[in-house]
């Protein structure tokens, strides 16, 4: 049997994915893990592409603290040596009797009182230059710790689905037959309410001697649901709808695909809605596996236990090949 002759030509096509179907302008895969769209952007100047307050609001947290704590000792330094240079004459509190790093460590600590507007009033400038270089660098301060706090409240106040899926999507017996399961689950305190899937399967297939993306779409048994509280397992019965149907686990490795897997949602606590997305190429397929359940009451019948770290657990079934 011929390499493609498993896939359903009857299955629902998409043509609303925002890929091409140019096989061989693609590299890698759609869609990351982390639902980020695997595309670099080159061309133009690199200042033009780049939003940085975007880059600051989705940089991870240790990177953003390191950036703002280099620029506060970067921007200090700079005005210490400006005020050295000028002479620490013109500082009255500095003593000539000091060594060098003494009075350099005194310029410095002026910078930062004199950045933050604090002004402990030990060190005072003296001269036209040095008090107009440091009410200009009062007024950089404050431009500088209003656009840092803006950002603190855009990390803070953005809204975010905070959403895990599986790492692996799982072909599982389903209803006689199979079916492709991908689970995810809320894992921070918010409340999800009418939260809606989506799922598109693309394939590099070939086409009149040629190879070509083919996106098709994935009816799933469940498309939303009222609350999103537990664990949510997104089921595609295969079918003879399915551009799946008859797919063998050799299928699925031989052939080059992509599950790209949307979740929309609103959230009560940022009173928005938020989406969520994720994809799994053929690979990261487990053929004959179902997923272990996450919650179970509690010891005492009072609670619901959702447990997270059983988002990825799978265990080993049979699946019948299918006539």
């Amino acid at each position: 049997m011929a390499l493609f002759d498993h896939i359903n030509l009857k299955a629902k096509t998409d043509k609303n994915t925002g890929f091409g179907s140019n096989s061989s302008s693609y590299g890698g895969r759609f869609i990351n893990k982390n639902g980020v769209a695997n595309i670099e952007k080159r061309g133009m100047h690199r200042l033009m592409r780049i939003s940085w307050f975007h880059t600051m609001i989705d940089m991870a947290v240790w990177k953003f603290i390191t950036v703002v704590l280099t620029f506060y000792i970067t921007i200090n330094l700079l005005f210490a040596m400006i005020y050295f240079v000028i002479g620490v004459e013109h500082l009255d509190g500095i003593s000539k009797s000091d060594s060098f790093w003494e009075q350099f460590g005194k310029a410095y600590f002026f910078s930062a009182q004199t950045f933050t507007t604090v002004g402990y009033g030990h060190i005072s400038p003296v001269g036209f230059m040095t008090s107009a270089i440091s009410a200009a660098e009062a007024l950089i301060g404050l431009l500088s710790f209003a656009i840092a706090t803006g950002l603190f409240f855009g990390r803070f106040s953005k809204p975010t689905a905070f959403l895990k899926f599986s790492h692996n999507a799982l072909i599982t017996p389903y209803e006689g037959g199979t079916g492709l399961m991908v689970r995810l689950v809320p894992f921070k305190n918010t409340n999800f309410t009418d939260a809606e899937a989506k799922m598109t399967i693309g394939m590099r297939i070939e086409e009149n001697g040629q190879m070509v993306n083919r996106f098709y779409t994935l009816d799933l048994e469940l498309q939303k649901i009222n609350f999103l509280i537990l664990s949510w397992t997104l089921v595609h019965p295969i079918n003879e709808q399915s551009p799946l149907y008859k797919f063998t686990k050799e299928d699925f490795a031989s052939i080059s695909g992509e599950i790209l897997v949307y979740i929309k949602t609103f959230d009560d606590m940022f009173s928005s809605t938020v989406a969520a997305r994720t994809s799994y190429v053929f690979g990261e397929i487990v053929y004959g596996a179902k997923f272990v359940p996450m919650y179970q009451r509690s010891f005492d019948d009072s609670k619901t236990i959702l447990d997270l770290d059983k988002l990825n657990d799978f265990v080993p079934v049979e699946i019948e090949t299918q006539a």
